[in-house]
């Protein structure tokens, strides 16, 4: 079927894209040759498009009808997204089936999709996601009320001498106590790219979602670095009830602005004078329930206003609050060199990248592998081009902060140097 074109999504309604990236549950290959169709939730008997992964496992990006922008910035307004059902079949793989996934107008999003090989099935069937209304839309139990500093009283010992960035995130798929809930083994920038994309609407000023976006980082890192859930003798870090955490959504689309600003933040949190651990903050949508801390629709009233994100923070938390980073990123075989590669550089950081890189390649070959002499050249420069254009980033050939760290992350996953703990 024909890709919808921009006059055909004008004449629906407004359109936003979508790109759907499938990878194997197993190894991190790329499945090449996925058969991917996509319908309105609604009406799935209708098939709007039928894709085909290509070599890296991706779709092309299609444009879909989408509400009118205007209903996302106000919680009066009717549903700011349509949703849609994606179907991915491949050869050797165990179909999936996600009916949910929520386009914005005017924005692009990236659905990634984790499939498990029928060789290490015992019973191949298909795996059906369901994703729920967005936080702001649906009705969602209210945060119950914690204190923004723990103490060893309610911790136990806090036994991290630091913060440091985990590798993954184990999220509880319920309430605490709910036993029958899964737990989901989540890297932690994918971690806090769902929760985003899941609290807030992509649609908003980028002010307030980086605002919003350092919040979800210090709540996390917070139960992070007390063992919140640990002490209490559960096995995961962080559930994904919203009466107790915040909502993550097992399979969701992600929007790209917010993967573009999670990459470039996503070791910062939110800290006080004389507090080392981060700070927990609480944060509510500020329209159906109120607290004592950020409101989303307050904060996105606020961007509109010109607010910097840390006038924002400040708004909320006081002026006492500033930006923190955390100097451990756990699960990476080496820290960004504290500058930019690019043309000209050399030495062993360079020579480390170019054999991740290489190694990556395996895996994906629109990759194109050079010799890792520690010289960044031209040829080099065209491996992180592709490199950044498979995986989300700007294509602009230098090795910045959030390329290096997503080769590491890469490199891990498709070497498996390292495995979730629990």
């Amino acid at each position: 079927m024909p890709q919808l074109s921009c006059a055909a999504a004008e004449e629906t309604g407004y359109p936003g894209s979508l790109m759907i990236c499938v990878t194997s549950s197993v190894g991190f290959f790329p499945v090449v040759g996925a058969t991917v169709t996509i319908s309105d939730s609604a009406s799935p008997e209708q098939i709007l498009e039928t894709l085909t992964t290509d070599e890296s496992g991706q779709t092309t990006s299609v444009l879909l009808p989408a509400p009118n922008p205007a209903y996302s910035q106000s919680p009066s307004n009717p549903r700011p997204y349509t949703d849609y059902m994606i179907e991915v079949q491949a050869d050797g793989y165990e179909p999936v089936r996600i009916n949910g996934a929520e386009i914005l107008p005017d924005e692009s999003s990236i659905l990634p999709v984790s499939m498990t090989p029928t060789a290490v099935s015992d019973t191949p069937e298909e795996q059906d996601i369901f994703i729920p209304d967005h936080t702001l839309y649906g009705e969602y139990p209210a945060k119950i009320p914690e204190a923004e500093i723990k103490t060893e009283a309610e911790t136990g010992e806090i036994v991290l001498s630091r913060v440091v960035i985990p590798e993954y995130i184990i999220v509880h798929g319920g309430l605490p106590d709910d036993s029958s809930a899964p737990n989901y083994y989540v890297r932690y920038k994918d971690y806090i790219k769902n929760v985003a994309s899941s609290e807030i609407y992509a649609t908003w000023p980028e002010s307030t979602i980086y605002a919003n976006i350092l919040v979800i980082q210090s709540f996390t890192l917070n139960r992070v670095y007390t063992e919140w859930y640990r002490a209490k003798g559960y096995s995961f870090t962080i559930t994904s009830s919203t009466a107790y955490d915040q909502k993550f959504i097992y399979g969701r689309n992600i929007y790209s602005n917010i993967d573009r600003l999670v990459d470039s933040i996503f070791a910062n949190y939110l800290s006080r004078p004389g507090v080392r651990q981060p700070i927990f903050t609480s944060y509510c949508d500020g329209n159906r329930v109120s607290c004592q801390g950020l409101s989303q629709w307050g904060s996105k009233y606020l961007g509109d206003q010109g607010y910097s994100a840390i006038e924002i923070i400040r708004y909320y938390y006081g002026n006492d609050m500033y930006i923190n980073a955390a100097q451990a990123i756990s699960g990476v075989p080496s820290s960004w060199p504290g500058y930019d590669l690019t043309i000209g550089a050399s030495g062993t950081k360079v020579r480390q990248m170019q054999e991740q890189l290489n190694r990556i390649a395996q895996n994906y070959p629109a990759i194109p592998k050079t010799s890792a002499d520690g010289i960044f050249g031209s040829q080099t420069a065209a491996q992180v081009r592709a490199f950044q254009r498979i995986f989300n980033l700007p294509a602009t050939g230098i090795v910045d902060y959030p390329t290096w760290y997503q080769i590491s992350n890469i490199y891990v996953a498709v070497s498996r140097i390292a495995e979730p703990g629990t």
